[in-house]
């Protein structure tokens, strides 16, 4: 049964806010994962487990100490192909929409295939958009795509109904990991208003300002990285979860 995105979907609706932190397994000490999650924002609800250039055995090992430590849904954000763990609940099969390169639009999908078939794995059809955050990120590198202009909301907007008409179930803006400047408001709520699926927002939040406006331009789901690694993310216990 496709519990995780059953959940998300049912979040949405009751309008109940969605958090969660990114762990890079090439940064990460399996070791460390009970320490590790005891300083997680009270908020979170969700573990995300990826990154761009990550080793599988780094994956499995992470994924493995995290899942043995918490009751939160654990969800591959995977970079390419071989990031994938049956120690997960959930993965996430990206499809980088606002690239053109056709190996990360469905040739790594396809590699994934075999892995993904000897799990017991929710896979939830994701359409994934780089927005430009400032600067040159490690998606950009890696995929060698351009994200979309922040400028140019109707690109975004078509680009993300491309995704639902697709069959995508989830929308996810990303400005990069380290962006300087998060996904803009307007962009959220245009994104939102056009497209009726969850929403995942991510890249450049530092602080519970960045994180409420996100929701309240209409991300239903935030995911934090960078900001959490460095230890310079705040989450205000007045941080709302509901509107």
């Amino acid at each position: 049964m496709p519990q995780v995105l059953e959940g998300i979907i049912a979040s949405e609706k009751a309008g109940n806010k969605l958090l969660a932190v990114l762990i890079d397994p090439e940064k990460f000490i399996p070791s460390t994962a009970k320490e590790f999650l005891k300083k997680i924002p009270f908020l979170t609800t969700h573990i995300f487990i990826g990154g761009s250039t990550v080793i599988p055995e780094d994956l499995e090992n992470c994924t493995k100490a995290i899942k043995a430590e918490t009751s939160l849904p654990v969800i591959l954000f995977p970079g390419d192909h071989r990031q994938i763990s049956n120690k997960a609940d959930a993965l996430l099969f990206l499809s980088l929409l606002s690239g053109r390169n056709p190996d990360y639009l469905i040739e790594q999908q396809v590699r994934a295939v075999p892995l993904i078939r000897k799990t017991q794995l929710e896979v939830i059809p994701t359409a994934y958009l780089l927005i430009d955050g400032g600067k040159e990120c490690a998606v950009e590198r890696v995929s060698k795509t351009r994200p979309l202009s922040q400028n140019d909301i109707s690109e975004i907007v078509d680009t993300a109904l491309a995704g639902y008409y697709a069959g995508k179930k989830l929308i996810y803006l990303e400005a990069g990991s380290g962006a300087l400047n998060p996904v803009s408001p307007e962009i959220i709520s245009a994104v939102k208003e056009a497209v009726d699926l969850p929403l995942i927002v991510g890249g450049g939040i530092r602080t519970s300002e960045q994180l409420e406006e996100a929701y309240n331009a209409g991300a239903d789901l935030v995911v934090i990285g960078t900001a959490f690694e460095n230890g310079s993310f705040q989450c205000s216990e007045n941080t709302a979860f509901k509107n």
